[in-house]
């Protein structure tokens, strides 16, 4: 997976593009890469509750993987209520890129993260 020139690229509440990138204009831009086109969430990255909605809205869109692979999206839940608020990409199967507020696109462990992942997804209709 080609990311490197993704790192450090500031978080921008709505971003989609190399000025800055919010969670999920990171991962429309790995898919993006890999030639698939996801559907677009225009809402803001601090409404965490429409985040939430849409998330479980658009839940049976996607299929649930029973572990980590690569380009799987890793469905995070930050806040307190409904089931999930944040996303990333999977490297592999133990590390994921994501666009943080506090530290824009990074790569971190998938252990780290493990009490907040509410689980491991891809594009059902691939």
């Amino acid at each position: 997976m080609q990311y490197d020139d993704l790192i450090g690229i500031p978080f921008e509440d709505g971003g989609r593009d190399k000025t800055g990138l919010d969670c999920w204009g990171l991962a429309k831009e790995i898919y993006y890469r890999k030639g698939i086109d996801l559907p677009e969430f225009n809402i803001s990255a601090m409404a965490t509750k429409r985040i939430t909605d849409a998330l479980t809205k658009n839940k049976p869109l996607w299929r649930k993987l029973n572990k980590p692979e690569e380009y799987a999206l890793v469905v995070i839940k930050l806040v307190c209520g409904g089931w999930a608020d944040h996303v990333g990409v999977c490297i592999d199967n133990n590390k994921f890129i994501h666009a943080y507020r506090r530290t824009g696109v990074v790569i971190d462990r998938l252990p780290k993260w493990q009490s907040h992942i509410a689980g491991f997804y891809i594009p059902g209709w691939l």
